[in-house]
């Protein structure tokens, strides 16, 4: 017996696909900044640890420095101490930012962020702003650990006293990144001119120590210095206090400092090759 198998071919479907090229919608430079942050936020958010290890040498300061600060008539030293540490904290944060990117550069993917299709202002100030990330988690750890000292927390001075450093840090972060294009693959370049400029700068600010009693040389150096109004300022608002002069003087140089690091930034990074 023979059985014979008949194939039933379907017709062919004969539409035919039309594709239709849509055209991309250019994309700004606000949504290229948020990009730019983003990618550069997100070490920080899957190694939140990294902001704890910056921790180490302002929590060593307090360690060793606060059993030394004598009673204040006014209440405990810390109240003068701890806004001088946020301040440094900022200060050494913002001016490491560049040795990031230095490996960058060494590693080469520095080049291919610049062919990327973002501006490249874009890229300076997305990467800036990355400052106001661990200065608000560091500023909480510093105020954490000397609440239990006869420290006096007033939130909306400490949140005003954060708010007063945030230009500061994105300028500084954005003239430690100029700096860093400009030293190009030299890192030895970045760090001796970064440690060449950090000491005189905090020194200067009477972070550690007050200026009231120094030479004239020494107070008219002091007072060239944008970093020195902010610690006072700084100093006031985590006291609890609102004095219009000092804290407008903290946010004149803070912004001075910001406005004048990303304009130097962007023309570093706009030449940058």
């Amino acid at each position: 017996m023979t059985i014979e198998i008949t194939q039933v071919r379907e017709p062919v479907s004969t539409a035919v696909v039309r594709r239709t090229a849509v055209a991309s919608a250019p994309v700004g430079i606000l949504a290229d900044i948020r990009n730019v942050f983003v990618r550069e936020l997100m070490p920080v958010l899957r190694n939140p640890a990294s902001v704890l290890f910056a921790m180490v040498q302002p929590l060593v300061f307090l360690a060793l420095f606060a059993p030394l600060l004598p009673e204040t008539p006014t209440g405990s030293a810390l109240q003068w101490f701890v806004p001088g540490i946020v301040s440094m904290t900022a200060l050494m944060s913002a001016s490491f930012t560049g040795a990031n990117l230095s490996e960058e550069i060494v590693s080469g993917s520095f080049e291919r962020l610049l062919v990327s299709p973002a501006r490249r202002s874009a890229l300076m100030i997305g990467k800036s702003l990355r400052e106001m990330v661990p200065l608000v988690l560091q500023t909480l750890v510093i105020v954490v650990a000397v609440a239990p000292f006869a420290f006096d927390v007033h939130v909306i001075g400490i949140v005003s006293g954060i708010l007063v450093l945030v230009p500061f840090s994105v300028g500084l972060g954005a003239l430690s990144l100029a700096l860093a294009v400009a030293a190009k693959d030299q890192a030895w370049v970045f760090w001796t001119v970064q440690q060449t400029a950090i000491f005189p700068l905090l020194l200067l600010a009477g972070v550690l120590l007050p200026l009231d009693g120094a030479p004239g040389w020494l107070q008219t150096a002091a007072d060239l210095n944008p970093l020195r109004y902010i610690v006072d300022a700084e100093r006031a608002l985590f006291a609890g206090d609102y004095p219009m002069d000092t804290i407008a003087s903290g946010v004149v140089g803070s912004m001075v400092v910001g406005v004048l690091g990303l304009w130097v930034g962007v023309r570093a990074m706009n030449r940058a090759s």
